[in-house]
């Protein structure tokens, strides 16, 4: 066997694809083994009743790999987007605000003060008072996002814009997460120089700039417009069923690893448990696609310095609640992406997905349904909840900012993810750096997941083709 890949997630899965697929690599044997009886990891896709629901993840950017990929499983046709136009809202003062994409609306918006408004456009342009404070020093300056954005923005707009986004996407702490690590693009907007605007300035520039240079766009892929957001007719699920279908028996269901050894010739020794009993596969090259716990696990044996940094990964819980109400019941209409929720304000919920806006066929008519996320780093008691005290809680919340009256919900689904999405808190760029190092000295074993180079399900695409093409280079280098 030329290459194991553990676990059949996105990221997994896009690794394998690419090596059996791509014209670049050689066809490798390879063979990707999943604890569990479905693909996707946390990509779960559900229905009931004339709903359609996500558990997990609710959307994608459309990223260049990711439609690759798509098209390239042949859903092509299944690819559905939502209008990237569609307002984004922040509860605040009362009532949802719409988030300014525009200078017009920025100016006559109320989601931030004159003065708010004056400090982030300062900050913007780069009056930025310089990183102060021992605590930082003693990290080497590696800043918070709440250092990062309440010196780059100003309080006003870290709290009311960039908190609720961070709940939205990390469910984390802004006292915890990194700057540098959580929101790599703005840290290089602040390295190019000249405050965040001319940050992003720049680096347009020598994004259209190398552009120019690329070879032309694969003219097979959708060109979907700015600020779309993408899924699947049948949802989210597709993708990782079509990519594992597309590699059949290469993908075994329900064979966990159990140990990972290296004989003298280098070569690696796995055992297996799976449904048929215990196997033992030799592989030249593994990839552990799997979360930062699990892969912790299997390395600590090899190597326990990866495996120490890997568990200091943390990984909050999150529910993901599915409530279904008459469109009647709504004091507004739902026409938009969601909302979200700044911490400060006290209430339990996160942000809310108005779901059934976004993508057609998604409720029965006359009804919607929202995707709810509550829990996460600075809410830590969530997993001692019931599954309807945790609807309950959120249906107070969506009753406060969505209904016009106290309509029942259809609870749809409470998922508790106990593992939700890895933090990128304080020290991540050292852990990841450890435990790179460490592989070093296991020629062949690779690691990636989402707990490095992004959460998205781009990232997760692009993350495995980058570690396949590194497998074929390790490869090709021993024939």
């Amino acid at each position: 066997m030329d290459v194991l890949i553990v676990g059949a997630g996105l990221t997994g899965l896009s690794a394998a694809h690419r090596l059996v697929n791509h014209p670049g690599n050689r066809g490798r044997s390879t063979l990707v083994v999943e604890a569990q009886n479905r693909v996707g990891g946390n990509i779960t896709t559900r229905s009931a009743d004339g709903f359609l629901w996500e558990e997990g993840p609710n959307s994608f950017a459309p990223t260049p790999e990711l439609l690759k990929l798509a098209v390239e499983v042949g859903l092509k046709d299944e690819l559905v987007f939502a209008d990237g136009k569609l307002p984004r809202f922040v509860y605040w003062d009362g009532r949802l605000q719409a988030i300014p994409m525009s200078p017009g609306a920025f100016w006559n918006s109320t989601l931030l003060s004159d003065r708010g408004k004056a400090r982030l456009l300062l900050g913007a342009a780069g009056f930025v008072p310089p990183i102060v404070g021992a605590a930082i020093s003693a990290r080497g300056g590696e800043e918070t996002v709440r250092e990062f954005f309440t010196r780059h923005l100003g309080q006003e707009a870290m709290e009311r814009l960039v908190d609720p986004f961070i709940s939205g996407v990390y469910a984390g702490d802004p006292n915890a997460l990194s700057a540098s690590a959580a929101f790599r693009k703005m840290a290089a907007m602040q390295a190019a120089g000249g405050g965040l605007g001319a940050g992003a300035a720049r680096i347009l520039w020598a994004k259209r700039q190398a552009a120019k240079q690329a070879p032309p766009a694969d003219p097979r892929l959708p060109k979907p417009k700015s600020g779309e957001l993408g899924s699947f007719r049948e949802g989210l699920q597709a993708l990782p069923e079509a990519v594992a279908s597309g590699l059949g028996d290469r993908v075994k269901l329900g064979w966990q690893v159990e140990a990972i050894a290296r004989d003298p010739q280098g070569v690696y020794q796995v055992a297996i448990a799976s449904p048929d009993g215990p196997q033992q596969i030799t592989a030249r090259s593994i990839i552990l696609a799997t979360p930062a716990p699990v892969t912790a696990q299997l390395l600590e044996p090899l190597a326990p310095r990866a495996s120490t940094a890997l568990n200091a990964i943390p990984y909050p819980a999150v529910a993901c609640v599915i409530l279904a109400y008459p469109e009647t019941a709504f004091s507004q209409s739902l026409r938009g992406f969601g909302n979200l929720i700044p911490r400060s304000l006290g209430l339990q919920t996160l942000g809310t997905i108005w779901a059934s806006s976004l993508f057609a066929g998604r409720a029965p008519q006359g009804w919607a349904h929202l995707i709810n996320f509550i829990g996460g780093a600075q809410n830590p008691t969530l997993i001692h909840k019931t599954e309807d005290e945790i609807a309950q809680m959120v249906h107070a919340d969506v009753r406060r900012i969505l209904l016009k009256q106290d309509v029942p919900p259809k609870v749809l689904s409470v998922k508790l993810w106990r593992r939700a999405i890895p933090q990128y808190t304080i020290g991540h760029g050292s852990r990841l750096a450890t435990l790179h190092q460490e592989l070093q000295h296991w020629p062949g074993l690779f690691a990636c997941s989402n707990y490095e180079g992004g959460v998205a399900l781009g990232d997760c695409v692009r993350h495995g083709w980058e570690q396949a093409d590194a497998i074929e280079q390790f490869l090709g280098s021993r024939v």
